[in-house]
């Protein structure tokens, strides 16, 4: 048999090699791989900050008429699974949204920007809640050894247990997408691809940590407590490749805290929580108002659980694609 003719490349363009395309030349708007990092993350604020000011404005209007026709409601204050859910729902779904938008101009797949779907509620979710709990549990406890913590019976009973159970369970979930995606998810992928993982997980750390300044009677203490969970979240982060751990633990953490324990979760005091609890003693032990994350003990709880967490998880994970 006759050996089939080859057409080769140089004889489809008359002998000659095909030219290769130079690449676009860089401005300040574009790097080697498209929109230059910083304007990606300016683009996704731009789009975030036009939903949240469409539907504050909604939600202005709505409460404006309800106020106005029944003002016994009054001002809702108080941390409740309701205001979770809203609230952190609220920034998970226009952070969510931004990202999709801007996961169409970056040709990219959403799950790339820290929450992959077919990662959902599998074994790192339920291993970081796991831990998560054990370690609120762990700081409280060391708080109890030095006689400033106490738990006091059941504050709830019959029924209302589950409901309050099932309730602070979803929003604590909704509270770990919401906070996690916002400062683990597109922001700090494409701060990495701009300045490196490590610089963009401490000012998104630092950041983490500000958002935190509003609570009531917070604490400089207490916010180097968040800036250093902000961290090891990140380490999390680098060592998964997503952040399905981490929100398992944000969740467990904050659950542990508010519901199971009933102990004021940044300064905000708990609602329907399972246990009444209370401190005692100097606010270096038992972190004051604020609560537990403002403690001595709560700074070393990320330590720990980094050192303990690079021991099993040792290889890093979490590789953006290309530089900007």
């Amino acid at each position: 048999m006759s050996e089939p003719a080859i057409n080769l490349p140089l004889e489809a363009s008359g002998g000659q090699p095909p030219v290769p395309q130079p690449p676009p030349a860089s401005t300040i708007f574009r790097g080697p791989n498209g929109i230059r990092a910083g304007w990606r993350v300016l683009i996704f604020l731009a789009i975030a900050a036009c939903l949240v000011a469409t539907v504050n404005l909604v939600v202005w209007l709505v409460l404006h008429f309800i106020l106005h026709s029944r003002p016994q409601l009054g001002v809702i204050s108080s941390l409740s699974p309701t205001t979770a859910i809203l609230s952190d729902g609220a920034i998970f779904v226009f952070t969510a949204l931004a990202a999709l938008v801007m996961s169409r101009i970056e040709h990219r797949k959403w799950g790339e920007y820290g929450l992959p779907v077919r990662f959902a509620f599998r074994q790192h979710f339920w291993l970081g809640t796991v831990v998560g709990f054990l370690a609120i549990s762990a700081s409280l406890f060391a708080i109890f050894a030095l006689h400033g913590f106490h738990l006091s019976g059941l504050a709830i009973h019959g029924a209302t247990i589950l409901t309050a159970t099932a309730a602070w369970t979803a929003a604590f979930v909704i509270v770990g997408l919401g906070e996690e995606f916002a400062f683990r998810g597109y922001l700090q992928f494409t701060l990495t691809t701009g300045i490196g993982f490590w610089p963009s997980a401490v000012l998104m750390s630092v950041l983490f940590a500000l958002a935190h300044a509003a609570n009531p009677g917070e604490t400089k203490f207490g916010l180097f407590s968040v800036f250093c969970f902000g961290m090891l979240f990140c380490l999390i982060l680098s060592r998964t490749g997503n952040i399905w751990w981490v929100v398992g633990f944000h969740g467990g953490w904050d659950w542990g805290q508010t519901f199971f324990y009933g102990v004021s979760d940044s300064g905000l005091a708990p609602y329907h929580n399972l246990f009444n609890s209370s401190f005692g003693g100097p606010a270096w032990l038992t972190g004051g108002s604020v609560g537990p994350e403002a403690s001595v003990f709560t700074p070393l709880t990320p330590l720990v659980v980094g050192v303990l967490f690079s021991r099993v998880y040792r290889e890093n994970r979490y590789e953006p694609l290309g530089k900007a």
